[in-house]
């Protein structure tokens, strides 16, 4: 398995080429689309639109949630398409972070005019 540095690595050079071509403004749907084929195109594992399942005190939770993507089964990746992040959406990665028990997230907002100010590496 490539190593969670390189991997977000990875991701963000791929967002960044992907918002230099396209610019902000589109939905969501089509950055995820457009990121998800530059990611296999670098040889890594992507599932767009997971659902989750969780356990919490002995009950699962099926189909719980559902993440934008999982890249490599150990990166979170959140997609926006906004004018301004707000500080609810770092913590919802989060939450996803410790429900799954995974140690990174991206929260890529590809609305943002550049697309280093739209990226937010989360940490558990």
């Amino acid at each position: 398995m490539i190593e969670t540095n390189q991997i977000t690595k990875e991701i963000i050079d791929s967002a960044i080429k992907v918002h230099k071509k396209i610019g902000p403004g589109l939905l969501e749907s089509v950055y995820e689309t457009i990121l998800m084929q530059e990611l296999r195109d670098r040889q890594l594992k992507v599932v767009s639109q997971k659902y989750i399942s969780f356990e919490y005190e002995g009950h699962i939770f099926k189909n719980a949630f559902k993440i934008d993507m999982l890249v490599e089964e150990a990166i979170i990746v959140e997609i926006k398409s906004l004018e301004k992040t707000l500080p609810v959406h770092s913590k919802q990665v989060l939450t996803y972070l410790k429900l799954m028990n995974l140690p990174v997230g991206l929260l890529l907002n590809f609305g943002a005019v550049l697309m280093k100010d739209g990226i937010i590496r989360v940490a558990n």
